[in-house]
């Protein structure tokens, strides 16, 4: 078997003819025609009647910190297990990260554990919905609302995944979305911020727009636009919307093909975790994921070592995921870890992830599943 990479980034055929369409049009820098096709067409997919389409997953995130006024000495609440950017939007706002535990089943927040950890100083709730599945929602908006709190939604393995028949990132009062490369659908780097507030709109415009009020000038609002709040250059450039497009066009195409990847996984592997081997990833009745990520557990941290060895050995990336950031010299610096770590640290050193990207062949798959019984003799 040739060599099977963990990720390979997401192409459907359409994208050049997309992007000679916006080299075309002379106009390769952001707001152009394939800008707002994107935003369109996410707002369908969400229920969310304002998208903005940003440079990163990482800029949703810090343009949501601006509109949630989070300033320094505010406390924000979200996962250690997470990546980088979910802290660093806020910490770079002067905010103090508490980390809460995760639940052992869904790598989610753990619900139960985050009102506890409210002080007065709270300002922002960040639910970060692992590989797509979705976090406890309900729960967490009950204690927003009774709080004054803002929920932003780190929904950047999100995307067309739901929670009770909502899209992820449409129901807190922001969310956040990601298209880098190794994402369900990707423009390389890219990402979008949803506004699910109708207050928020107009600030979030001209936040993108490296806080002048660039967008009502273009449509006719003002004479001229000038600098009026802090911001930053996060709008996308049309080459990379184009090739975002292509893929989100119709976005089954691709989920169709992960999902096929997930329960293929799923249904070999399933002996093995009835022995007790591994374990499979939890899904919740509410929830309907985007098969972003298949990952097993193996008993601890020394078996996966060894198991990530034999894969490779054998010609396959299998990957562990996040260090959890509270053990980080900068989450230990911008962070504090609320309560004990009873799960956080431990679930992490166990997981591993199998390669899952759209086109991964069901030959590949089942040569990944045979070296995965033969690292447990079975």
């Amino acid at each position: 078997m040739q060599y099977i990479s963990f990720n390979v980034p997401p192409y459907t055929g359409g994208e050049e003819n997309y992007i000679k369409q916006a080299i075309q049009a002379k106009k390769i820098s952001g707001g152009g025609e394939f800008t707002k096709k994107c935003a369109d067409r996410l707002e369908k997919m969400t229920g969310c009647e304002n998208v903005l389409i940003t440079t990163s997953g990482t800029a949703a995130l810090e343009m949501s910190a601006i509109l949630a006024e989070i300033k320094p000495g505010d406390e924000v609440i979200m996962p250690s297990y997470t990546f980088v950017s979910t802290a660093n939007a806020f910490a770079l706002r002067g905010a103090k990260i508490v980390f809460v535990d995760i639940r052992p089943d869904t790598m989610n927040i753990d619900e139960k554990l985050i009102e506890n950890a409210v002080t007065e100083k709270t300002k922002a709730i960040v639910p970060v919905h692992y590989g797509g599945v979705a976090c406890e929602m309900d729960v967490i908006r009950d204690i927003a609302k009774r709080k004054n709190i803002c929920v932003i939604e780190d929904a950047a393995q999100g995307v067309n995944a739901f929670y009770k028949g909502k899209a992820l990132g449409s129901i807190g009062d922001f969310g956040c979305f990601s298209f880098h490369e190794t994402k369900n659908y990707s423009s390389g780097e890219g990402g979008a911020v949803l506004i699910n507030n109708e207050k928020d709109v107009e600030r979030a415009e001209i936040i993108i727009e490296k806080g002048t009020n660039r967008s009502k000038f273009f449509r006719g609002q003002v004479d001229k636009y000038t600098w009026v709040d802090i911001g930053s250059s996060y709008l996308q450039s049309e080459i990379n919307c184009a090739y975002l497009y292509a893929q989100i066009e119709n976005p089954e195409i691709i989920n169709n093909d992960r999902m096929r990847s997930w329960n293929l996984y799923n249904e070999l592997l399933k002996p093995l975790a009835d022995k007790g081997v591994i374990e499979l990833p939890y899904i919740p009745e509410e929830c309907t994921h985007n098969a972003h990520i298949y990952y097993i557990k193996t008993k601890d941290l020394a078996e996966r070592t060894k198991l990530i060895e034999h894969m490779k050995a054998n010609n396959i990336l299998a990957v562990f995921h996040y260090i959890p950031l509270h053990s980080s010299p900068a989450g230990k610096k911008f962070g504090r870890f609320f309560g004990e770590d009873k799960y956080t640290t431990k679930e992490s050193e166990r997981l591993l992830r199998l390669p899952m990207y759209y086109g991964l062949k069901e030959n590949e798959i089942k040569y990944i599943v045979k070296m995965i019984y033969r690292f447990f003799d079975l």
